[in-house]
C-alpha cells in the first residue's frame, strides 16, 4: 500500500479530485500570502502534480478497485 496512493478509486468521481486540488492549490496561495515561499512551493507542485494526474493524464482504468 502506498502512503500517497493518488489512483485510489474515491477519485474516479469528479467532485473529490476537483476538491484535493482546490484544496492544495488554495493553501499553497496562503503560504504565499503569509511568507513561507518554502510551504507554498511544495504545496503548489502538489496541487499541479493533482492537476496534471486528475485532469489532464486521467484514465479511469486507473482508478478502478482491484484486489491485490
Amino acid at each position: 500500500m502506498a502512503m500517497l496512493n493518488i489512483r485510489h478509486p474515491i477519485f474516479l468521481p469528479l467532485w473529490p479530485r476537483v476538491l484535493v486540488t482546490t484544496l492544495t492549490g488554495s493553501w499553497a496561495l496562503l503560504e504565499l500570502v503569509m511568507g513561507n515561499t518554502l510551504w507554498a512551493l511544495l504545496f503548489g507542485v502538489i496541487a499541479l502534480y493533482c492537476a496534471y494526474e486528475f485532469f489532464v493524464a486521467f484514465d479511469p482504468a486507473n482508478y478502478e478497485d482491484r484486489d491485490d
